[in-house]
């Protein structure tokens, strides 16, 4: 679920199966990307990506699991 916000930044809220989550995400198109960065959502619940201020949030009652 991708929405915008009063900026114009998106928020997207991604499960326990986009993790490891990185950004640009997989369903960005290759012209509209900037270098992969990997976010933790897991530690915290949310991350921002410090290249497009696209904000990911962790689903609520996604669970995370360690190897």
């Amino acid at each position: 679920m991708t929405t915008s916000t009063a900026l114009n930044q998106k928020v997207v809220e991604v499960t326990a199966q986009d993790l490891p989550l990185h950004c640009p995400m997989p369903s960005v198109k290759l012209w509209d990307t900037h270098p992969r960065v990997f976010l933790d959502v897991a530690r915290t619940g949310s991350a921002q990506c410090p290249y497009c201020g696209t904000h990911y949030t962790l689903a609520g009652g996604a669970s995370v699991s360690g190897h």
